[in-house]
């Protein structure tokens, strides 16, 4: 019997890596960026929220949701519920207060320059976000429950909706997105914008924290999805795999720099089905109980019950010049 394989030694000395001349090029990179940024030295700590503390938080809360199937395995229903649930809400809520209280100083110092926020307000602001935030995760909780009832009711493969919440890739972008989006509201965009990216990069489901989306969302599979920050969606919407809800044109300055915030993503109303790989782009709505068909490429609207095919998009686009 042949000896197992054992690995080469370690190199009596470490390779020299030339550190110290890419310490100093990474600095002097640093120091070039920051004066074209005209940004100041910071001697204050971090400056920024932390992405990892963040991800820390969301699955703090997502487990405070959904404590017997996305809590610790030896939590058991009763009072020890109740108290892991306020438990795990008080540390992750007073972590999120640091990360709170970062993004409102990047913005008072960089953003506000000109009329800073005096830092008591500043943390009263801070104090009352997540506050507001907090006091909001009952209905989450609520909202979150028709998404995964909505799940369980469109798809035949599903067994049980705890299955939803446990398997689901669709369910857990949705998740993220109705914490990210009570944050985008409550003023806190680029906190929003990291807790949308965290599911993003799980789930390669790219929702953005300004979206509207109404009760009794399903995302199917999920893979690709991609809705963008004006979006509006009503109730009981299905959408599958790589659809797109995306912006024809954006509007450009009289200083050629491109306008934020304009409505340029689809409205999208009660009881419609997008089917795979669909792309709708553009401020155009698609009327209720719609069903747009697979790969359909839409940048017009369609009234109420209508039933859009590759077949009809391509004649439309011949016919009266449709497309971009």
């Amino acid at each position: 019997m042949n000896a197992p394989l054992r690995p080469d030694p370690l190199p009596a000395t470490a390779p020299d890596w030339g550190l110290d001349d890419i310490v100093r090029g990474l600095h002097a990179a640093r120091e070039q960026w920051r004066l074209a940024h005209d940004r100041k030295l910071e001697t204050s700590g971090r400056e920024f929220p932390s992405r990892s503390a963040l991800h820390d938080i969301i699955e703090r809360l997502c487990s405070a949701l959904f404590p017997m199937r996305l809590g610790p395995v030896d939590l058991r229903q009763g009072c020890s519920e109740d108290f892991y649930v306020g438990h795990t809400l008080d540390v992750a809520l007073r972590s999120l207060l640091e990360q709170v209280r970062l993004e409102l100083r990047h913005v008072s110092r960089h953003v506000s320059r000109q009329n800073p926020v005096d830092p008591q307000q500043l943390e009263e602001r801070a104090v009352d976000i997540v506050r507001r935030f907090a006091a909001q995760l009952p209905d989450i909780r609520v909202l979150l429950d028709t998404d995964v009832e909505a799940a369980y009711r469109g798809d035949p493969a599903a067994h049980s909706v705890d299955e939803i919440v446990l398997c689901y890739p669709g369910t857990l972008a949705i998740i993220h997105h109705r914490l990210a989006h009570t944050l985008y509201t409550l003023g806190v965009p680029l906190l929003a914008r990291i807790v949308a990216e965290l599911a993003h990069s799980t789930t390669g489901i790219d929702i953005h924290p300004g979206a509207r989306i109404g009760k009794s969302f399903f995302i199917d599979h999920g893979t690709g999805v991609v809705i963008g920050e004006t979006a509006v969606i009503g109730e009981r919407v299905r959408l599958y795999q790589a659809v797109t809800l995306g912006a024809k044109r954006f509007t450009v300055s009289a200083d050629g720099t491109l306008e934020k915030g304009a409505p340029r993503h689809p409205i999208v109303e009660d009881d419609v089905v997008v089917y795979a790989g669909a792309t709708i782009l553009g401020r155009v709505t698609i009327g209720r109980g719609s069903s747009i068909g697979g790969n359909v490429w839409l940048t017009h609207s369609v009234s109420a019950g209508s039933v859009v095919t590759q077949a009809f998009a391509r004649n439309e686009m011949m016919e009266n010049g449709g497309g971009i």
